[in-house]
């Protein structure tokens, strides 16, 4: 493997099957709603139904992937169930893709 990957990118390299199930998570744009949603706390599951007019089994099945892949904290207070973001760096890199994608896109119209 060394002869393949540069040694700073050696341990980067070891954990792309970590990443591509992060990234794998973050392939849906519901699912990227509700985190950029989630940046403003800590959510009810019929708030973030009624905010983003989506089928409450919709909202359900999607929080349950992100909670499957650590990107959502859940709190149970009585009968609700409230997630918020499990990392701020989550929208963090929300922008970032954000930011390469329209630099992408921008380079590509001027080529």
């Amino acid at each position: 493997m060394s002869g393949i990957v540069p040694k700073e990118n050696i341990e980067l390299f070891e954990r792309l099957g970590d990443i591509t199930a992060l990234a794998r998570s973050l392939s849906d744009e519901n699912r990227l709603r509700i985190l950029v949603y989630l940046a403003d706390g800590k959510q009810s599951v019929s708030r973030i139904v009624e905010e983003l007019q989506l089928s409450q089994p919709l909202v359900s099945h999607h929080l349950k992937e992100l909670k499957r892949c650590l990107l959502v904290n859940v709190e149970r207070n009585g009968p609700f169930i409230y997630y918020e973001l499990a990392d701020p760096r989550i929208l963090h890199i929300l922008k970032d893709l954000a930011a390469i994608g329209e630099e992408l896109l921008a380079n590509r119209k001027t080529l």
